[in-house]
Formats: structure tokens, sequence, C-alpha cells
């Protein structure tokens, strides 16, 4: 018997916990809410149950969101938003004619809704949305809704509900800010969609009768004049027909959860976003944000233009008190400078503004057939008609038509808009004489600027052209007129010769740049020195080696066999020496001994004097090299040297000349004459003083630069020394 009942009590347990998960969004006419239950969404989100605000004791029906980790409940809408309980005897039930009742002490009357149809099979549900709502069910169906909390909105907008009217029913909706923050009860604060009789519609923010902030018209777009372009993650409605006119938003992410409110502390509409990483709302946007923002700020005809002055007139008005104006008090705004002349013979016209939030609508006319021209003649032909526009701008139609003074304008930061404003047809024409003088100074100054630049680049031009003339003529300085008929090579063929400057072809690389071995189309090896565009030898050098080379044909000089000049590369192509430079012979203590025998040396030697002795005496020319040492000598296969590399030689025109000066000294420490070092004094001579160590080098096989020894600083010191002491044959390798 005991198990029986145990089996009884938990399955009525099950039925119990089954029906109350499946129906925790839902209220049907034999159940109800008391102050220890919710109603929950099915999604979790909002929450409706009895709760009191701050410190007070006071309990209140309403709506919060759930799950929301954070001090307190965030309400966002309240059923007795006046009319509290004063204990926990709150109940929420369906009466017999499908209206919801709140019920208090000893079961008064609260709070209800006003359907006026009588169902008997009502059913209340909180939605996903916070929408609470209450319908008839038929057989299982549910049908329209018969009243929702959507209609009846407290101090919170949210997503998915209508802010406006309901042009049918005659029902507003609009939100009131709380009195306090223990209060639910309206405070003075109210936002919401206002229209007069044939006038557009606009939101307005009002303190008690008195408004505070304006939202401007919406253009069929946006509502134009915001300051502050609508995030994407949000997508806006505005209604405007004949059984409606509201506005809605709706986030365009699910997950967004948004809603704005009106704080009767700031004064402001805000619009706040719950960031979960952070679980806290952080304010997005709130209105009014700046004076500008603040209703009629610079009074009637004024423009708030947000800088230093704030306001100023519209154009073709002025201050009705300059006087005032001037301390900053623009409240009695702005006055015509010249008057409407109303008048066919003398008919006003209209100057087009742009960037503007428009006026208040409040005393204006909207037909939504007639097009801008009809709009334009509709305005001029009632002298009470002070502008005019489009109402849609998609498609630019409609019409809408201002009368009386141009009140709340402000220079808007993004979104502004165009209107046409009446004027007199005197100041129409002082206007246009205005505009007609800035363009004229504005095309002057526009000739003139243009001319400036084109003597500029004139100018420049000239410079350029003279400077490539400059550079021209020194680079040619010391070329001789005659043709040198030295053959041009072109760069692709120097390129293909040189597999493009492998590094495998890569012989050496001397002060001015590397040097490349490379074989023509005919099979004839060549040896290409390119010049580095880093290096010292500057267009004057290179053109001096050509010239000099060119002219000189000596068994003992290496042969010049053209050159490559094309863009920013400068290159001599010379005969091939296969054995290469001097100094990798002399001064290699391992192998070179070996292949330079004394009559190899002796003949090297022989072969260099033979050569200075052309430059110096037997040529056309006295050419004094300056750079004479062991690696600007090259030997052939038969070990035949050939003085190379004529960058720094200097040619010496008199016939009984044998020498010169310089402020340029160049050449290669440790083969340098001392006169020329010191005083840049150089002649056959100082070639004679570098051929001396060359001959030292030769014979000994050791640097002078870098040589050292006991008895003397130098290869020089250390020869004299020992030619002093008749130990000549103490020069040979290995015996120092």
């Amino acid at each position: 018997m005991g198990g029986l009942c145990f089996l009884l009590i938990s399955t009525n347990l099950l039925f119990l916990f089954f029906t109350i998960s499946s129906a925790v969004d839902i209220i049907s006419p034999s159940q109800s809410i008391s102050d220890n239950t919710t109603l929950v969404s099915s999604d979790g989100s909002f929450e409706l149950g009895f709760f009191s605000p701050g410190s007070s004791t006071n309990r209140y029906l309403g709506i919060w969101y759930k799950n929301m980790n954070i001090p307190g409940r965030t309400v966002v809408w309240v059923a007795n938003r006046c009319n509290p309980i004063n204990d926990s005897s709150g109940m929420l039930m369906i009466n017999s004619t499908g209206n919801l009742v709140l019920f208090g002490q000893n079961k008064s009357v609260v709070w209800s809704t006003s359907s006026v149809k009588r169902v008997e099979n009502a059913m209340v549900q909180l939605l996903d949305s916070g929408n609470l709502v209450v319908r008839d069910v038929k057989d299982g169906i549910s049908g329209p809704y018969l009243w929702q909390s959507f209609d009846y909105p407290s101090d919170t907008l949210l997503p998915g509900m209508k802010l406006g009217w309901d042009l049918r029913t005659g029902l507003k909706r609009h939100i009131s800010a709380w009195k306090n923050s223990e209060d639910p009860c309206p405070g003075n604060f109210t936002y919401g969609i206002e229209m007069e009789l044939q006038a557009y519609p606009e939101a307005y923010i009002r303190n008690g009768t008195a408004k505070i902030y304006r939202a401007s018209p919406f253009n069929g777009l946006t509502f134009c004049g915001s300051s502050e372009k609508h995030p994407a993650r949000y997508g806006f409605n505005f209604v405007y027909n004949d059984d409606e006119v509201y506005y809605m938003y709706k986030p365009t992410i699910k997950s967004i959860t948004s809603r704005i409110v009106l704080n009767q502390t700031t004064s402001s509409c805000i619009r706040f976003h719950w960031k979960k990483e952070d679980e806290a709302w952080t304010a997005h946007l709130s209105r009014p944000r700046d004076v500008c923002d603040h209703y009629g700020f610079c009074g009637a005809n004024g423009n708030c233009i947000g800088e230093n002055p704030v306001c100023q007139c519209l154009k073709g008005f002025k201050p009705k008190s300059q006087g005032k104006w001037n301390l900053a008090d623009w409240s009695l705004g702005c006055v015509r400078n010249k008057p409407l002349s109303c008048q066919k013979t003398d008919k006003d016209g209209f100057l087009k503004f742009v960037g503007l939030k428009l006026p208040d609508t409040t005393h204006s006319w909207v037909n939504k057939s007639m097009n801008l021209k009809e709009c334009r003649a509709k305005c001029l032909n009632n002298c009470s008609c002070m502008a005019y526009r489009s109402s849609d701008i998609r498609g630019g139609t409609g019409c809408a038509i201002w009368f009386g003074d141009l009140i709340d304008t402000t220079q808007a930061l993004t979104s502004g808009q165009e209107i046409y404003i009446r004027m007199s047809a005197s100041e129409l024409e002082e206007n246009d004489s205005k505009l007609k003088t800035a363009l004229i100074v504005v095309a002057v100054i526009a000739v003139v600027f243009s001319g400036v630049l084109l003597v500029a680049y004139y100018i420049h031009r000239r410079r350029k052209k003279l400077k490539e003339i400059r550079d021209r003529n020194q680079d040619n300085e010391g070329a001789p007129n005659e043709d040198l008929e030295l053959p041009l090579f072109e760069l692709a063929t120097v390129i293909s010769a040189t597999d493009n400057f492998s590094s495998n072809n890569k012989l050496g690389e001397g002060g001015f740049g590397p040097v490349y071995k490379g074989t023509l189309a005919g099979g004839q090896e060549i040896a290409v020195k390119r010049l580095s565009r880093s290096s010292g030898q500057g267009m004057n050098e290179f053109m001096n080696e050509v010239i000099l080379i060119a002219k000189l044909q000596h068994r003992n000089l290496v042969k010049l066999l053209g050159c490559c000049v094309q863009g920013d590369e400068k290159m001599l192509i010379y005969e091939y020496m296969p054995n290469g430079s001097l100094d990798s012979f002399i001064f290699d203590q391992t192998s070179g001994e070996l292949l330079l025998d004394w009559p190899k040396r002796y003949h090297i030697i022989c072969g260099i004097a033979r050569g200075l002795l052309y430059l110096h005496q037997d040529s056309r020319l006295r050419i004094i090299h300056r750079d004479l040492k062991a690696s600007n000598v090259l030997l052939d296969n038969e070990m035949n040297p050939k003085i190379s590399d004529f960058g720094l030689a200097r040619t010496l025109t008199g016939g009984n000349q044998t020498g010169g000066n310089t402020n340029r000294v160049v050449g290669t420490y440790g083969y340098m004459a001392p006169e020329y070092v010191i005083d840049g004094l150089f002649s056959v001579k100082s070639d004679v003083f570098s051929f001396g160590v060359l001959v030292l080098e030769v014979i000994s096989g050791r640097k002078n630069k870098g040589f050292y020894h006991p008895t003397s600083p130098n290869l020089i010191g250390h020869a004299s020394i020992n030619s002093k002491l008749s130990s000549c044959c103490t020069y040979a390798p290995n015996r120092w």
C-alpha cells in the first residue's frame, strides 16, 4: 500500500513539473501570478513579476531582463505605475471577460486592461521580445492580440515596439520618464511623435509642455539633421500612412540586446547596448547631446552651427537685437534684411540651403502627390509660405511647406538636407551680385594662381635644363673633339656576355667597382669593369679613362675594346687577362714563389718599365698614371705585364711640361710620392716613385703597406738601410 501511495505522489509531482515547465510563459484563465511567482519568456530573456524599486517597499507588477548578473533589475515595463501595492498581496489573473486584472489588498482592483472584445478563452503570454500579450484561443489556435504591453510603454522603448499613433483608434504610444529611481509614476519628461493637422510628424522630448529636443522630420531614408549616422547593427523603420504613424527599430544581429530609455535625471533619451564581455549596459547615443540639440536654441530664423559663435542668422536675415546678439543672447532670433513683397509685379524667389536640419514642422503643410515644381508654385502663391522642399528624397516626390518663422534650424554634420527659403527679389538680386563678385574674385585668383604655377614650372624646367647642360659640359670637359672611333656595346650584349653579372664570373673588385669576366657571342673573352653607383668615380673619371686608353697603343698597356653607357650604367670593356693581376702572384706565399722565378720577375719589371716609358716619353700625350701598383698590372697568358686602370691619370699638354699640381690628392697610400701626398705635386717622378715601390714588392714578395721590421717602419725604409749596408741580395723572398 505504501509503495502504491509513493508511486501516485511521484506521478503527480512529475506531471506538475512538466506542466509548469511547458507553460512558464503562459497564464490560462485558471492560473494566476502571485507575489512569489513569475512568468518567464520561452527563451529566458524576460521575466514578469512583482518588484520593489530601489529602497522602496511598494510593490509593482513589471517586466525586466532575466539572467543579467548585475545589481538590481533592469525594468522595461510597469503595469501599476502610479498605483503601488503596499504589501505582498498582489495577484494577476484573467477575469471572465478576458481582461488582465491586478488585485491588491482586500481583492481591490489596482490595474486592469480594457479590451473591448469579450472572449471566453483568453490566454496571456510573455513573448521573447518582452511584449506581454492577451489573445483568444479557439480549438488550440491563438488569435490576434486583444491587448499588448507594447501599446502602453513606460520609460523604455524596446526593439519592435512602435512609437507613434494608431490613427484608426486614436491610440498614442509614447514613453515617459520615471519620477525618480524609486517611483515609476510618469515624471515631467515625455518622448513621442507629434503631428498637427496636415503637418509633417516629428519626434519631440518635452518637459511638461515645453519642447526641449526635436528629432527633425523623416525624409524617406532617415531622420534628417541627425549629427550621427545610425549604426549598421540596427534597422530603422518609419511608417506614415492613413492608418498609422510610428517609428520602430530592430537590431540587425539577433545577439544584440538594446533599449532606449527616457531618463528624468539627465533630461535625455539614451540608447543602451548590453556588453556581454563586461556584463554591463553601455550608452551608445544620447539626445539632446549639445547646445544645438536643444530646441530653438538660436531663436527664430537662427542657425546653430556649434562653433564660436554658436549661432548665426540664416542668409538673408539679421539679428533682431544686435546688442543682445553680441552678448551671446540669441533667444530673440533673426529677422529678414528685406521684407517680402508678395506682389505679382515684383515676385519673390527662393534661395537654396543645403546641409541643414530642417525647421520645426508644427506650422507646415504636406502633400505626398505633388512634385517639387508644383510645390514651389504652391508656396509662391501663398504670402505666408516661408520655405518648401520635397517631403520624400527617395524619389524627389511630395511637398512640404513651412509657414511663419523657421524654428530650430541646425547645420547638420552628416545627414542634413536641402530646403528652399523664400527671399525678396531685391535680396536675391543683391545675393546674385555678391555671388557674381565672388565668382569674379575666385576666377581672378584662379587665373593668377595658374599663372604663378606656370611661371614656377617654366623656371623649374629652365633651371633643370641649364643644370643638365652644365652637367654635360662638366662630364665632357677635357674630351677631345675628334671622333674616338671606340666601339659602343649594348647593355643587353654585356648582360648576356657576363650571364647577368653572375657572381661566378666576378674577377675582383677595385676602388671604382667590380670586374666581371665575359664571353661575347663570337667566343672572344672580355673583362668588364662596371662602375659602381656608390663609388667615387664619376663621369669625369670614367670619360678620362676612356679617352686616354683609346688613344694609347702599346704591348705593355691593357687594350680597351669599347665601352657601354646606358642610363645609370657605365662600363669599360677590356681584353681579358687570364692570369689576373700581379699582386695575386707576388704576394702569394705558397704558390707565387714557385710560379715567379727570377727571370719572370725580371721580365715583368722590364715590361712595366717599358709601358711607363711609353706613357712618359713615347706616346703622343705625356701621361702621369698616378695610381701605379701591383693590382693595376695585369698578366696575359704568357705572363706579359700590362698597365691598367687609367681613371686617375692626368695628361700634360705642354711639350716640355713634366708635372703639375692638384688640390685633390688621389691614389693609393704606400705608392704615392711624398711631395704628391703633402703638396699635391705630381710629375713623371711621382710614377717613378710608385714604380720603385712596385719593384721592391716584386723582388721581395712583401707589401710596402703593412710591412714590419724592428729596424725600419716600412719596406722602403728597410730597403734603404740594406742598400747602405750593400745587402741587396737580402731582398729575395723569404730572406727578410
